[in-house]
């Protein structure tokens, strides 16, 4: 079992059924999934970038990324509908706690002028998107075999109904929240 989830069991749960006010243990907020996308829209014209894209989500997580196709077709960008334009994984179990206990303590401070993620980043049922535009913080990327510069999004899936009690979990998680967001 990580470190992380042991944390929340022995600690984390308590206070937030305490600071939250929830008589029911289950019904505390917890982590359910998290989510890492990269979007590969210049696939469209070269699928190898693609492949160099999924190769990078798999060092990074873990595990092998599923491929993301377009819902429709769009002319001016060239997009029919069933395109390759994307790859993600979902996290779940153990690998979701390690990837969180590496996203707030290795990866996140390795941003430049980094000063704490946003707290409006939720969007309304619980749920928090971070954004990262280069997949260089990670350590497990050697920068010399990148061809060019990714970003990505991670979303953080918990069972929180509102934006206040996934903000107190990501906060004892120990989500760097900013102080000016």
């Amino acid at each position: 079992m990580s470190r992380l989830k042991e944390k929340y069991e022995k600690e984390i749960l308590s206070e937030l059924q305490e600071e939250l006010g929830t008589p029911n243990p289950m019904a505390v907020p917890r982590l359910e999934k998290i989510v890492v996308n990269i979007g590969v829209g210049e696939a469209i014209q070269n699928i190898k970038i693609l492949d160099a894209a999924k190769q990078e989500l798999s060092l990074i997580t873990g595990q092998w990324p599923a491929v993301g196709r377009s819902r429709k077709s769009i002319a001016q960008f060239k997009l029919r509908k069933g395109n390759p334009i994307a790859c993600y994984t979902t996290l779940r179990g153990k690998r979701m706690y390690e990837f969180m206990v590496r996203l707030v303590n290795i990866v996140l401070p390795r941003v430049r002028d980094f000063r704490g993620v946003s707290s409006r980043a939720f969007d309304g049922r619980g749920n928090y998107t971070l954004g990262l535009r280069d997949q260089l913080v990670f350590p497990e990327i050697d920068y010399t075999k990148v061809d060019q510069s990714r970003g990505m999004n991670i979303t953080v899936v918990t069972s929180a109904k509102t934006d206040s009690e996934a903000y107190a979990l990501l906060k004892k998680l120990g989500m760097p929240f900013g102080e000016s967001s």
